[in-house]
């Protein structure tokens, strides 16, 4: 795959969501948002969850399934999300991290993938996070031009069919866009999420 340096697509894909959170107030917590049967308060507590589960793997304890168990919203959640995007973009920064090996039973018992392809993961996980909280927000999400070539070709990889349609499939089964969509709605669309939500 011909791609930058995954590990700094990945931190600034990480702060631009902390960017996003940071807009976040008590009101926000209840409204809707484009991961079906989610508000805000349940994808920011998966979000922070899954940046500690990811730091965990990266540190070699992934395999602890407590690490990957969401936990209620702290006292104060966007300082908490923050903190938890730190630790993860910390634990990624190491000369060995893209050889090492994850262990990621989010992804299915006994799961492990080198470091390079749990990064890569992560990557396109915050890349849409990122625009879930920024439409259930009512904010404006833009993708970063050198992230457009690098996120289609992670995206292209997800698998699709019957396991997208399982409660244990990470996306919802692709939809449909024109050809000459957005490289953003093209990526969205793919991975089930409606681009013009919530029409």
């Amino acid at each position: 795959m011909t791609t930058p340096d995954i590990r700094d697509l990945n931190r600034r894909a990480v702060d631009y969501s902390v960017e996003i959170v940071g807009h976040l107030t008590p009101d926000h917590l209840e409204r809707p948002t484009p991961c079906a049967a989610w508000t805000v308060a349940d994808l920011l507590a998966h979000m922070t969850v899954q940046h500690r589960g990811f730091a965990a793997a990266a540190r070699g304890n992934g395999a602890d399934l407590d690490v990957w168990k969401v936990q209620p919203l702290a006292d104060d959640p966007v300082r908490d999300y923050a903190d938890a995007a730190a630790e993860v973009t910390a634990a990624y920064d190491r000369p060995d991290i893209l050889d090492r090996l994850f262990d990621l039973p989010e992804f299915g018992p006994g799961v492990q993938a080198p470091g390079s392809m749990a990064l890569r993961a992560h990557f396109i996980d915050y890349v849409v996070h990122g625009w879930d909280i920024a439409r259930a927000l009512d904010l404006p999400y833009r993708l970063a031009d050198d992230f457009v070539e690098p996120a289609l070709e992670i995206t292209l990889m997800v698998p699709t069919g019957e396991a997208r349609t399982t409660a244990q499939s990470a996306f919802a089964p692709e939809l449909t866009v024109a050809s000459e969509a957005e490289p953003l709605d093209r990526i969205l669309a793919y991975l089930g999420r409606n681009p013009s939500w919530p029409n």
